[in-house]
């Protein structure tokens, strides 16, 4: 385990990026927690005592990563930009899970499993995510139907939002 203090950062403009709030991980502390990776990998541990896992360290190149805190996350710490993190972290290789009720109701429409497991790893988590991260059981119910009928019509995560809209 890693155990170290950082300054939470923000983007100005930066491409896809701006205004991100982050916290940069240096290669030196990314040489510790996954040697020899130079690309987004996942870590668990805790954020002040906010206790984490399955976030993504992302590579901003010659070696240093940023780990994101996304809004939800720094209204739990209560912090913002310029303030000081401390930070325990590992390397978290487990699989990320997929959403157990969209996986149930996935293995009843064979056209949809077909294309969805056709799909990466990382697209198919960000289905589960979104599915997931529905504030209420309807919405959560509304979300696996839109995915379900995207996915019959073999189309990807943003094409379905898309479609889905106007319907």
């Amino acid at each position: 385990m890693l155990n170290f203090t950082s300054i939470i950062e923000k983007f100005g403009a930066k491409g896809e990026k701006t205004g991100w709030t982050y916290v940069k991980i240096t290669q030196a502390f990314a040489e510790q927690l996954k040697p020899g990776t130079r690309q987004s990998f996942r870590v668990k541990g805790k954020l002040d005592e906010l206790t984490v896992e399955h976030l993504a360290l992302i590579p901003m190149g010659e070696g240093d990563f940023i780990l994101p805190l996304k809004a939800d996350m720094r209204r739990k710490l209560r912090k913002q930009k310029g303030a000081t993190l401390q930070l325990v972290l590992e390397a978290d290789d487990r699989p990320v899970p997929l959403s157990d009720d969209f996986l149930a109701c996935l293995k009843d429409e064979p056209a949809a499993l077909a294309h969805f497991q056709s799909l990466t790893g990382g697209h198919q988590r960000y289905y589960s995510k979104w599915i997931e991260e529905a504030k209420t059981d309807a919405t959560k119910a509304k979300r696996i139907a839109q995915a379900i009928k995207g996915l019959a019509m073999k189309l990807d995560f943003g094409p379905m939002t898309k479609i889905n809209r106007t319907t």
